[in-house]
């Protein structure tokens, strides 16, 4: 399908995205030769092609050598690496080398290096310290990315581009940084008489005549403010990134696809916006290993990546053997869990899987953050288990590639919450003038549902506040919605009353998308399809709820954190707290609301709670499967694959073997080649998988 993006900077026409075609898995490593002996790169590309190696990531962090002084320009070093594995056919991923500058730049224009909050500062001697606002740090820049791209587009051994490296605004808090914060507001609000109002600037005095009077971001207490300063973070680096999309995309060929590392880390950045002018997502995954290896990360990177441009994405760094800045949590994978991980990937819908990275590191900070290949450079543990799982995927991989997933539960991700309630923090980290909060929002509400929906093998995707599709689905879980529009929370009630489920939790409703109360019985425009009102809360530590309602153990049947007040209309309250005052207040409240169901959540509830909650809606909804009957550590995800056949992985978490009927139609277990019957008694050894096509 061509798609048409934005013009920016200095993209001044029309294209379309790259029709990238993936006809197999592509499994492959980071690959630095700069760090080892010349003499290395003929061996390790045999050793690459051997184990069955396919693609090869480079070039991200050499500006050193690509530019080792102001205006020289050296490429011969990179040509040898890619015309061997070209050679070898093995494709290669060429990062732009912008999150690491060389020493000649930063001692020659120190003003690029990073300014923090409260008067601290960068220094040279670590990657990812400058402020990519800078003009001088975009003018270099835009220099060496031309000139690579002059020298390399046309490189038939090259796939794709990674622009910079797992990008944030890395606290930011430059003066040219905060001129452009200025400038931004003055675009969106116009005047400070506007700026006063909607900041509510009156309060404490602090009202603007203009736009000089505004202070800069060190000191403020202003929500909304704090509100938009996060935004203009996030817009910060999403026009970095367009940008150097759009020059990349001057150069590159049809058949050439960009990309960028991101994070996990999902609420730093926009990725929506950051992604406008990319062909694919990516994203790094690390996750603990041995008996600490769930899954879960990697299913939770899949789906939130997946469902930001609704297709395939790629693994551009994950774990081989050990990870670390030191050697305090050097846990090498369980035999079998690194072949595990990649079919994981897989199984969220990755095209390609590549570890960080070949060969371990002999000096400098990441020695003991091991690729592959061990320090002593030898076929090892690790390289086997490579080599399996590579000619596995050169026999079935094109059965895998380009999985379609269409799931019916969506979790509504909004940035602005999570920022918000970091800024106004409700947790007990903390004391009534600050916290230790950090994330809050993504790291113990989002992940909550999203494990338990993992864990019970229920599909699921991410939409976003900022332009949710709603239709797509008969259940969406909604975490704490502390900022949304009045657009928003309409959206909302509008699915409700046609049919759809929602899964709903306190705070939401509270504050308008500028971080203003609203002033109005609460939860605001969403009363009618909660069927409640409140106009008190409370924080608390723990407490048990009457009667375990849920009917979980004791030490389960607990709530905990934040309690509203919740006054019924029209909800039924299906728990109340065993408290001698707090129990005549519903802890939580079912409400049918036009065709459809909204279960409010006024209190953090255990996981356990949680867990009969979330499957509870999934019955409600009506779309329950054989696959909730099985529950972690036996996890099955499916999808449909290019030949229209349904595809599912079955895979065991645990160090014992998992036994289980496998309850639909028969088909081929695709590894061994077997038969497999419905109904029929199908074992998994420790830390393995199967495969099933329909």
């Amino acid at each position: 399908m061509k798609r048409l993006f934005i013009i920016i900077a200095v993209l001044v026409s029309n294209h379309v995205f790259s029709q990238v075609q993936f006809d197999n898995i592509l499994y492959g490593v980071a690959y630095y030769h700069e760090y080892m002996p010349a003499e290395r790169l003929d061996e390790d590309v045999k050793m690459m092609k051997e184990a069955g190696i396919s693609v090869v990531r480079v070039g991200e962090s050499t500006w050193s050598l690509f530019e080792p002084r102001e205006g020289e320009f050296e490429f011969a070093w990179m040509d040898r690496i890619i015309d061997k594995f070209y050679d070898a056919g093995i494709k290669v991923i060429l990062g732009t080398p912008t999150y690491s500058i060389p020493a000649w730049l930063w001692h020659k224009h120190p003003e690029v290096l990073l300014e923090y909050q409260n008067g601290g500062k960068a220094y040279y001697g670590i990657r990812q310290n400058m402020d990519i606002t800078n003009p001088t740090y975009l003018f270099y820049s835009e220099r060496i990315i031309r000139k690579m791209m002059e020298h390399y587009a046309q490189h038939p051994g090259i796939i794709g581009y990674q622009v910079d490296n797992e990008t944030t605004s890395r606290g930011v808090n430059n003066y040219d940084f905060q001129v452009g914060f200025v400038n931004y507001l003055k675009k969106k609000f116009d005047t400070t008489e506007n700026l006063n109002k909607i900041w509510g600037l009156n309060y404490w005095g602090m009202t603007i005549d203009g736009w000089e009077e505004l202070a800069p971001r060190d000191g403020i207490t202003n929500t909304g403010y704090k509100l938009e300063w996060e935004r203009y973070n996030r817009k910060a680096v999403a026009d970095f990134l367009k940008w150097q999309s759009a020059i990349v995309r001057e150069y590159k060929r049809d058949d050439q696809f960009i990309t960028q590392c991101f994070m996990p880390a999902v609420q730093d950045i926009d990725q929506h916006e950051s992604s406008e002018l990319m062909d694919l997502m990516a994203v790094n995954v690390y996750h603990g290993q041995q008996d600490d290896l769930t899954g879960n990360e990697i299913a939770f990177a899949g789906d939130y990546f997946r469902s930001v441009k609704h297709e395939n994405y790629l693994i551009t760094e994950t774990n081989a053997q050990t990870i670390g800045w030191n050697s305090r949590i050097q846990q090498p994978p369980y035999p079998g869990q690194m072949r595990q991980n990649v079919y994981a990937h897989l199984g969220s819908g990755a095209n390609m899987v590549e570890y960080w990275h070949w060969h371990s590191i002999h000096y400098g900070q990441e020695i003991y953050w091991k690729g592959v290949l061990s320090h002593d450079l030898q076929p090892n543990r690790a390289y086997a288990e490579v080599s399996k799982t590579a000619h596995e995927l050169e026999r079935i991989g094109k059965k895998l590639v380009n999985l379609k997933k269409e799931n019916k539960v969506a979790i509504l991700y909004s940035h602005d919450s999570n920022h918000a309630l970091n800024i106004m923090p409700f947790d007990q980290g903390g004391n009534a003038w600050g916290s230790t909060n950090n994330n809050f929002y993504t790291n113990d509400l989002v992940k909550q549902f999203h494990k338990i929906l993992y864990r019970n093998n229920v599909g699921v995707d991410f939409i976003f506040s900022e332009n949710p599709e709603f239709e797509k689905y008969s259940l969406v879980i909604i975490p704490s919605l502390y900022i949304a529009s009045d657009k928003l929370l309409e959206q909302i009630s509008d699915f409700i009353k046609n049919g759809g489920h929602v899964v709903l939790q306190f705070k939401s409703g509270f504050c308008d998308e500028n971080s203003m109360v609203r002033p109005m019985l609460a939860p605001g425009p969403l009363r009618e399809a909660c069927g409640f009102y409140y106009q008190e809360f409370t924080n608390f530590k723990e407490m048990s709820l009457k009667d375990d309602p849920f009917e979980v153990r004791e030490n389960e049947n607990k709530v905990n954190t934040w309690a509203e007040y919740i006054i019924p209309e029209t909800a039924r309250p299906l728990a109340f707290y065993k408290h001698w005052f707090f129990e005549k207040f519903p802890a939580i409240t079912l409400n049918n609301f036009g065709e459809g169901t909204l279960l409010y959540e006024g209190c953090m509830v255990s996981d356990s709670i949680q867990e009969k909650i979330v499957m509870d809606a999934v019955d409600r909804s009506g779309i329950r499967t054989p696959d909730q009957d099985s529950h972690w550590p036996l996890i099955t995800k499916s999808g449909t694959n290019n030949d229209g056949n349904t595809i599912r992985y079955y895979y065991n978490y645990s160090s014992r073997a998992a036994t289980f009927l496998y309850p639909y139609k028969g088909g081929t277990e695709l590894i061994s080649g077997k038969k497999v019957e419905g109904q029929e008694k199908l074992i998994i050894n420790p830390w393995d998988l199967l495969i099933i096509e329909e």
